[in-house]
């Protein structure tokens, strides 16, 4: 397949989104970049979830695991599937009830400024490394199958990459995520459904014969019980980490927790969340299951497995299995990238400008143009920072994507649990001023941790690693409380 017939294909998807973004962005202004104006509509903000949540992580990353995992990683799409609804029973109502366009304000009412910029500061942190790592991820496979091929250097292919993405995101900002999330879920489900309809094709197997080649493979062991102190991927650790993942990386994330304070009310957005969780566990099963097809394949057909298992999917599907699949493989592989980019640069300027210059909902519109030029600049900032950030990666990362990206998580979302987890479950307030050290101080500990427990004590961590991250926090924050909570109004 040549690479510049697959980047005409790219082209034309890029246009489809800027029609959109005109389509949803004229007069559009700060409230429509922040909340879309609170009116979008439960079933279209679940469904674009769906892009935002898989990205090019679920679309590459966790079928190459399968290998080595087997189907381990869906012990951990469970507990995502329990921390999805206490997040539509409990954190969902707090922020509707409070009215917030930034969630972090919450921390400002409840526990103080220096609690409130520190949680918004953790988020920025978490989400710029968090979605850095999977623009990476789709960057690199575009990079080998596409630009390599014209000797064009990696930093270039990024910074297209983002300055794509800002041309349909700058005006209308949530509003228009809303729309093209949806659009590209579309297009990176349809791309992982018609590649399991060719990978039967060239097997020569229906698909009830593929779930069965699936289920009788080694791969398909999903529980693993034993080892608990060594093995990170122990049902326990594996389900508990699960929980404590959704409720930080999406309960308590800007990114996410902004559609869904989009919706109407509080009632509409608990629909989008529990059809979300219903979505997003059958759809990882799917894409585990085809990554054990996608390893069946190669062994029926002589192909080596790339060293990187990053590369599984994109080498068969853009090599081994005919145009047509290569066509939607690579609009599948856009649709990931900017799926997870887009959404991540409008919350982090949203957080920036409300939690770190004050923009406040219905408040700018006097201030004309001048706020939403600040709101561009801020934009623009955060796309540079993530060209730095993702062309830092490739001299970093070795290993698979999604197993990075958990392994950061822990650290940067850990004080984000425990603040939120203080804030909800204590009557007690704290001192103000010295949060931000129990919030440095605790990743600091769970690295040494991490580091040192496995000599000594034989165990390894895994995703529990951001609940005793969480925990310690929340120990550090017991311990600066004091009787009378800290109570400023909002």
């Amino acid at each position: 397949m040549r690479p510049a017939f697959l980047l005409c294909f790219v082209l034309s998807y890029f246009l489809l989104l800027l029609l959109i973004a005109w389509l949803t962005s004229r007069k559009g202004d700060n409230d429509t970049f922040f909340v879309a104006n609170r009116n979008s509509r439960w079933w279209l903000v679940a469904f674009g979830m769906i892009g935002t949540s898989i990205s090019g992580v679920t679309f590459i990353s966790v079928p190459g695991t399968v290998r080595t995992d087997h189907f381990s990683y869906f012990q951990f799409i469970l507990g995502n599937s329990v921390g999805y609804i206490l997040i539509a029973l409990v954190l969902l109502p707090l922020y509707y009830r409070l009215r917030l366009t930034s969630i972090y304000t919450y921390l400002r009412t409840r526990l103080g400024p220096s609690s409130y910029k520190t949680g918004a500061f953790f988020f920025l942190l978490s989400r710029t490394i968090g979605s850095s790592f999977r623009l990476f991820l789709v960057a690199i496979v575009l990079q080998r199958f596409i630009f390599d091929a014209w000797n064009i250097p990696f930093w270039l292919t990024v910074s297209v990459s983002l300055v794509l993405i800002w041309t349909y995101t700058f005006r209308g900002g949530l509003k228009t995520i809303i729309w093209t999330d949806s659009v590209q879920t579309f297009f990176l489900l349809a791309s992982v459904i018609l590649s399991v309809y060719f990978i039967g094709k060239s097997l020569h197997s229906s698909l009830p014969a593929l779930a069965r080649m699936v289920a009788d493979s080694s791969y398909s062991r999903i529980f693993i019980w034993d080892h608990f102190m060594a093995d990170p991927r122990q049902f326990v650790k594996h389900f508990l980490g699960g929980v404590a993942v959704s409720v930080a990386m999406t309960g308590l994330d800007q990114d996410l927790m902004q559609k869904n304070l989009s919706c109407r009310n509080v009632g509409e957005a608990r629909k989008n969340m529990f059809s979300f969780t219903l979505i997003f566990v059958l759809v990882n099963l799917f894409f585990l299951s085809v990554g054990a097809l996608l390893y069946i394949f190669a062994s029926a057909k002589g192909i080596p497995v790339p060293a990187r298992s990053d590369y599984l999917f994109p080498t068969i599907a853009l090599q081994h299995l005919g145009t047509m699949e290569a066509i939607i493989f690579i609009l599948g592989l856009t649709a990931a990238t900017f799926a997870t980019t887009d959404s991540a640069l409008t919350a982090l300027t949203t957080s920036f400008c409300v939690d770190f210059l004050g923009f406040r909902e219905n408040q700018d519109h006097a201030q004309g143009d001048r706020s939403v030029r600040t709101r561009h600049l801020v934009h623009i900032g955060f796309s540079a920072l993530f060209l730095v950030v993702t062309v830092g990666f490739r001299y970093l990362v070795s290993e698979a994507v999604v197993t990075a990206i958990f392994q950061v998580a822990s650290y940067t979302y850990g004080p984000l649990l425990g603040l939120f987890l203080f804030g909800i479950l204590s009557r007690r307030g704290v001192r103000d001023r010295w949060v931000p050290w129990v919030c440095v101080l605790s990743p600091l500990i769970c690295f040494l941790l991490q580091r040192f427990t496995l000599v000594w004590f034989g165990y390894h961590f895994g995703f529990e690693l951001l609940i005793l991250n969480g925990l310690l926090t929340f120990a550090g924050l017991a311990m600066l409380s004091r009787p009378k909570p800290f109570i400023l109004n909002p």
